[in-house]
C-alpha cells in the first residue's frame, strides 16, 4: 500500500511539473519569435488588422505562460511548507531568498540576454515572479481565508484601477509604474530601468495558487482534488464566458463582430497582458486548472519528457536566452539585415520550425542538469 501511495503522489507533483514543461516549450516558441520574427511587432492587446492568425495564436498560446509560472510558484511554495515527509516549516525565508535572487538575476544575466547590453534595465517577468514571493513572504502567516479574500480582491478588482494614471514627473509615479503600468522609473547618462511586467496582478495570483495549493496535500483524495480542478477552471472559464461575451468587465478593449466567425473569437480572445486583466486571468488560470487535471493521465514517457522540461525551469530559461542571442548575433553578421536593420524568417512557420528544433536539442542538457540538480547537496541548486 505505500508503495501505491508514493506512486500516486508523485504522478500527482509530476504533472505540475509537466505543466511547468509545457509553458516552457510555449516560451520558447514566442521567445524565437521575439528573436526572428521581430519586424512583426505585435501590440497589447494585439492589432488585429495587421496580425496573422498564426502569430496571434502563437502570442494567444505564450499568455499562459507568465500565469502559469506564477499560479505554480503559489503552489510550490505551500508544497515547500507542507513536506510530504516530516514536519511543517515555514516557507518565509525560502521565498525572500529565491525573491531577492530572482530580481537580481532579471538586473544582470537576463537583462544581457535580451539586449547584449546594460543600457537599460527591463524588469520582466523574472522581476515580477521575484516581487510575487516577497509580497507572499510578507503576507504568509495570514489566515488562508484572508490570503484567498487579498488575492480574489486584486485579481477581480485591479482592473477598477485603469483609468488612474501619474505623469513621470507626479508623486506616485514610480510606485504606479511598477504595481499597475508600464514605464520607465529611472534614466541617467548611462543606464535607464524599466518596469515592464506591472506586478500587481501577479501578486493577487501567486496568493490564489498558495490558497490552492493544499489539494496537492498527501492527505487530499484524487477524486476530489480532480474534482476541485475541473470545478475551478470550468468556473473560471464560463466566468470568463459571460464577462467578456457581454462586455460586462474586466478588459480595457471590448470584443467586436468580425467578417467572419475566426475574427469574432480573434476579437474575444485579445486579451490585454500589461497589466494582465481579469479577462486575460480568467482564461490563463482555468486553463491551467484544467490542464493540471488532464497532465496527470499522461503516458509515462510523454509526462517524463515534459517533467525534464519544468524540473529545471531556470536553467532552461538562462540557457535558451543566451542561445538565441548568439544564434541572432550570428545570422545577423554571416546573413546581414533582411527586415529593414533586423534579420527576421519570412513567415511564422519557420519560427514554430526552430523552435521544435531548439527544443529537442535543449532537451539533453536540461535533462543532465536536472539530474544533477536532483543528486546534488548544494544548496545554490535549489534555485535553478
Amino acid at each position: 500500500m505505500q508503495t501505491v501511495n508514493s506512486s500516486v503522489l508523485k504522478k500527482r507533483i509530476d504533472s505540475i511539473d509537466a505543466m511547468r514543461g509545457i509553458v516552457m516549450l510555449i516560451m520558447l516558441l514566442d521567445h524565437v519569435r521575439e528573436r526572428f520574427f521581430f519586424h512583426e511587432q505585435v501590440t497589447d492587446p494585439m492589432t488585429l488588422d495587421s496580425t496573422g492568425t498564426l502569430l496571434f495564436f502563437s502570442r494567444f498560446a505564450a499568455h499562459f505562460c507568465a500565469p502559469t509560472f506564477v499560479f505554480l510558484t503559489g503552489i510550490s511554495a505551500w508544497l515547500y511548507s507542507h513536506p510530504q515527509v516530516g514536519p511543517q516549516r515555514c516557507a518565509r525565508s525560502f521565498l525572500i531568498k529565491r525573491g531577492l535572487f530572482l530580481i537580481a538575476l532579471e538586473c544582470t544575466v537576463i537583462t544581457f540576454q535580451w539586449m547584449g547590453n546594460y543600457d537599460m534595465i527591463w524588469l520582466q517577468v523574472i522581476w515580477a515572479i521575484g516581487i510575487s514571493m516577497l509580497a507572499l513572504a510578507l503576507l504568509i502567516n495570514l489566515p488562508r481565508v484572508w490570503l484567498a479574500v487579498i488575492g480574489l480582491v486584486i485579481v477581480f478588482g485591479h482592473n477598477l484601477l485603469t483609468p488612474i494614471t501619474f505623469e513621470p514627473n507626479e508623486l506616485g509615479y514610480t510606485l504606479w509604474a511598477i504595481l499597475h503600468d508600464r514605464g520607465n522609473i529611472f534614466s541617467s547618462d548611462f543606464v535607464g530601468i524599466r518596469a515592464s511586467y506591472p506586478v500587481l496582478p501577479w501578486i493577487g495570483v501567486i496568493l490564489l495558487g498558495y490558497v490552492v495549493a493544499p489539494i496537492y496535500a498527501a492527505s487530499f483524495d484524487d477524486k476530489r482534488r480532480h474534482s476541485w480542478l475541473i470545478g475551478l477552471g470550468i468556473a473560471c472559464l464560463l466566468m470568463f464566458a459571460l464577462l467578456r461575451g457581454f462586455n460586462i468587465y474586466g478588459e480595457t478593449l471590448p470584443w467586436q463582430q468580425g467578417d467572419t466567425w475566426l475574427m469574432t473569437l480573434k476579437s474575444m480572445l485579445n486579451l490585454t497582458k500589461y497589466p494582465p486583466s481579469l479577462g486575460f486571468l480568467l482564461v490563463t488560470v482555468g486553463g491551467t486548472l484544467l490542464g493540471l487535471r488532464a497532465l496527470e493521465q499522461l503516458t509515462p514517457k510523454l509526462s517524463k519528457v515534459l517533467t525534464i522540461f519544468g524540473s529545471a525551469p531556470m536553467f532552461f530559461y538562462i540557457v535558451h536566452l543566451y542561445l538565441l542571442l548568439i544564434m541572432y548575433q550570428l545570422a545577423l553578421h554571416i546573413l546581414g539585415p533582411n527586415q529593414g536593420e533586423l534579420y527576421g524568417f519570412s513567415s511564422m512557420y519557420t519560427v514554430w520550425l526552430v523552435t521544435v528544433i531548439l527544443a529537442v536539442l535543449l532537451y539533453f542538457p536540461t535533462k543532465w542538469f536536472s539530474r544533477y540538480k536532483h543528486q546534488s547537496r548544494q544548496a545554490w541548486l535549489k534555485y535553478f
